[in-house]
């Protein structure tokens, strides 16, 4: 580089011309189906704004739970459990399993181990024998043995009532704290599984890529006087209508104000 420089500067008379301006650069044509291919993605575009559902107003959220209220003043849950120990036990069972399933190995199992002691004195084999109907039972076994010797090396052998504590326990995530919380303490907390998580995204109530968005959305637009039930509403409608293969749009309480686009009725 340095040689060329030389030789300009020998060349270059005693004074500069102007520079030579650049010709213009000519306009590159567009790909081949591009100029089709642009109005066709602002079309689409419009469309996917246009079919966006409108965000529910307070009023609308009211009168759906209202309508779920009057429906079932009283909704429970349907994990069977004798005290807050037995219903963390049930909740870390459930995993990947449906509730009628757990049921069904925890009634014997319940009936000789209610107590972290009881659980710990049974032993993980023991509980294995009596899970092993449950999917996932040997690592569940291992962890209702764990989160029992923590409950009575920590927490006095009675289950704790914060979020972290509960999710500090063996087998115990967010849904299981949430769940605990709200059914064994009252606290008004949203545990979101399938069923929550495809009715809050269906419906339009609280849409979310996460189960953790979802929880957040339906806290800010579910009124303080039916956060308590919250979420067994919302459970079983999705359970028994609201289905994730062909949802029962014809009975459902909410049909009308249902943002989903594809419903039946």
């Amino acid at each position: 580089m340095a040689k060329i420089i030389r030789t300009q500067r020998a060349s270059t008379p005693s004074v500069r011309s102007a520079p030579k301006k650049k010709a213009a650069k000519a306009a590159k044509p567009l790909p081949k189906g591009a100029a089709k291919k642009a109005p066709a993605k602002a079309a689409k575009k419009t469309a996917k704004q246009a079919a966006k559902p409108k965000p529910w107003t307070a009023e609308e959220v009211y009168e759906v739970f209202d309508r779920f209220r009057k429906a079932n003043p009283e909704p429970k849950g349907e994990l069977e459990h004798l005290n807050p120990y037995t219903l963390l036990v049930a909740v870390v069972l459930s995993a990947q399993a449906t509730d009628a399933g757990v049921n069904k190995a925890t009634r014997p199992l319940f009936e000789v181990a209610d107590t972290p002691e009881k659980m710990v004195e049974l032993g993980e084999d023991k509980v294995r024998d009596y899970i092993k109907t449950i999917g996932l039972y040997r690592n569940k076994a291992r962890n209702v043995i764990a989160l029992s010797e923590k409950l009575i090396a920590e927490f006095g052998s009675q289950v704790p009532r914060t979020r972290t504590e509960i999710e500090s326990l063996p087998g115990a995530g967010r849904k299981t704290a949430n769940v605990v919380l709200n059914m064994a303490f009252g606290e008004h907390t949203m545990a979101v599984d399938t069923h929550v998580f495809r009715v809050g995204n269906r419906t339009g109530l609280a849409p979310g890529k996460t189960p953790l968005e979802v929880e957040l959305g339906l806290e800010k637009v579910i009124p303080t006087e039916f956060m308590l039930h919250a979420h067994h509403w919302l459970i079983l409608h999705g359970r028994y209508t609201c289905l994730a293969r062909g949802p029962r749009c014809e009975v459902c309480l909410i049909n009308d104000l249902c943002r989903w686009p594809e419903k039946t009725v």
